[in-house]
């Protein structure tokens, strides 16, 4: 491989500076004001609390390879603050077409970080294949591709914004399946494919700092905070209770398994987040988490041995049945607990009932369609495709001084 062609000197500085010069004309032409908003302190605590959620919480839960521990934080960090600043704009300029859509720039920063979700659960997908001009291009395309998911929903399939935003874990994990599956898979026995034990620690410390923040996510907008908080913890609860007893159940030798805890204690969130603020009894929101984590158990043993070999899907975080299925499984337990609250309405039943399961098939088609488009597009010269020799490496993008030769 000629080493021009290792060299991203001339292609990531200047793509960086182009997008950022871009979004500070556009701020200027589409006259974003920084002038307090009524509600701008109270939305400090969940801007706050997302914005660690994000930062801190995924920037750990990727750290799940051996040496892609510095791509991993770094390149989450470059994407969220170059996604936000795009997501930022695009919401501003939503109050031209909707003059009620006007929230504050604090609550369009909130908004932009929990859109940012869909783009880091895609790239748990990709770690490690993809290089960080491809992420950027990859981030660009699948924000766009989101707000027009969540603008159908809203427009046409009468959805409103608290549940077209909680749309974001399926669309992630299914966008990037789907252009992961467009990448060559890596060499059998490529040893870098794999972790440590510290690499697991610091995943973990990952998912614990979701888990702590995850009723703030699912409560941003929702009318019911109180409801959403309190269920969204109870089902948390449960997942993670429930994690530790299928690890024990389904090891030989009954011992913990520290990936099965990384997935699923997160599960109960992902799950209740379509009903977190209609769900009146905290029992049901409880059972949702149990669900939740036993199908991402019990989905990381089918998948990664039954599903994925056979459709060349090489799914680095497993990101599938950590937010894929959970997802799956809140959507349709969003319908069934809309049919036993509004059974005895069956003139209306059928339509709300057809309207949830069309935004659930236009978002997951969406994000698989556009995904393998955005996948196929990644995988030109054009964008420096990263040789399958050269995944998840770290030294391959940053410099480690203190090394003379190799790991």
């Amino acid at each position: 491989m000629p080493s021009s062609y290792l060299n991203f000197r001339h292609s990531s500085p200047w793509l960086i500076l182009l997008l950022e010069t871009l979004f500070i004309v556009r701020s200027y032409f589409l006259f974003l004001s920084l002038d307090s908003h009524p509600s701008a302190q109270d939305s400090y605590p969940e801007f706050q609390d997302v914005h660690h959620m994000v930062i801190f919480g995924f920037g750990f839960f990727l750290m799940v390879l051996r040496r892609f521990g510095f791509s991993s934080t770094g390149f989450n960090l470059l994407l969220i603050v170059l996604g936000v600043q795009s997501s930022v704009l695009v919401e501003d300029s939503l109050v031209f077409f909707y003059p009620g859509a006007d929230e504050g720039v604090l609550k369009s920063i909130t908004k932009a970080i929990v859109s940012m979700t869909a783009v880091i659960i895609s790239t748990g997908a990709v770690l490690g294949k993809a290089n960080h001009v491809q992420l950027i291009v990859m981030t660009l395309v699948e924000l766009i591709v989101f707000y027009v998911s969540r603008w159908i929903n809203r427009r046409f399939l009468e959805v409103d914004d608290q549940l077209s935003l909680m749309h974001v874990h399926l669309f992630g994990a299914y966008f990037g399946l789907a252009v992961t599956s467009c990448f060559p898979e890596p060499s059998p026995g490529l040893d870098k494919n794999r972790s440590t034990p510290k690499s697991d620690l610091l995943s973990v410390l990952g998912s614990v700092f979701l888990w702590v923040f995850w009723p703030s996510f699912n409560s941003l907008l929702a009318e019911s905070k109180t409801e959403a908080i309190l269920n969204t913890y109870f089902a948390l609860a449960v997942s993670a209770v429930t994690a530790f007893m299928l690890s024990a159940l389904t090891s030989k030798d009954g011992k913990f398994r520290m990936t099965h805890i990384h997935s699923a204690v997160l599960a109960g969130g992902v799950t209740v987040s379509y009903t977190a603020q209609s769900i009146s009894h905290p029992w049901i929101a409880m059972i949702l988490g149990l669900l939740g984590s036993v199908i991402t158990i019990l989905g990381s043993h089918c998948l990664q041995s039954c599903l994925n070999p056979p459709l060349k899907i090489h799914d680095t975080s497993g990101v599938h049945f950590t937010f894929g299925l959970p997802a799956v499984l809140g959507a349709l337990a969003q319908v069934v607990l809309l049919v036993i609250r509004d059974w005895t309405n069956s003139s209306s039943l059928h339509y709300l009932v057809l309207l949830h399961v069309g935004a659930f098939c236009q978002t997951i088609s969406v994000a698989l369609i556009t995904g393998f488009i955005t996948g196929s597009v990644l995988n030109t010269r054009l964008l420096k495709v990263t040789p399958v020799s050269k995944y998840f490496e770290d030294q391959f993008y940053w410099e480690f001084p203190h090394l003379a030769v190799g790991f």
